[in-house]
């Protein structure tokens, strides 16, 4: 009979050893000290700074597209935006030949913010590969596209990831 007890865990896995878990547990410290950065500065939770981040990298959007760039669900994008907005951070524009769609585009003052935390950003990435040293992160970067490659293409799921 095979039970387990806390020091001997069921069917051998050790959570703290699985790879996945590792993987999530690790972008989850990195992304709550990153977020620390931009929440003293301007008060920005995640899904702001997310949103932000990717309207400043394109010249307008939806908050559909934003959200499939962003792998957030609509309700967590939607109160982003609204938030965004209420700052005066960005600004929506419904699109003339189909109404009901809003594009989304940085303003004057979310291009402003967005530099100094872009600033902010270069620098913590600046921090977090000194960590790792070049030859780190040369390492984690091939990993790291390996991994989302195999995600991606795996045979059973198809292209996508479904």
């Amino acid at each position: 009979m095979t039970s387990s007890s806390p020091d001997r865990p069921a069917a051998g896995l050790i959570l703290s050893g699985f790879l996945p878990y590792r993987l999530h547990a690790a972008a989850e410290k990195v992304s709550l000290a990153f977020s620390r950065l931009y929440r003293d500065k301007y008060g920005l939770n995640r899904p702001e700074w997310r949103v932000l981040a990717i309207l400043a990298q394109l010249p307008r959007s939806t908050a559909t597209e934003i959200g499939a760039l962003s792998s957030m669900h609509k309700t967590k994008v939607s109160r982003a935006v609204a938030a965004l907005e209420k700052r005066k951070w960005l600004a929506r524009a419904t699109d003339e030949a189909d109404r009901r769609v809003e594009w989304l585009a940085l303003t004057k003052v979310g291009r402003t913010r967005f530099a100094v935390l872009s600033a902010l950003a270069r620098d913590f990435e600046a921090r977090l590969k000194a960590t790792l040293g070049e030859n780190g992160v040369g390492q984690l970067e091939a990993g790291l596209a390996r991994i989302e490659a195999a995600a991606i293409d795996h045979p059973k799921r198809g292209k996508r990831g479904r």
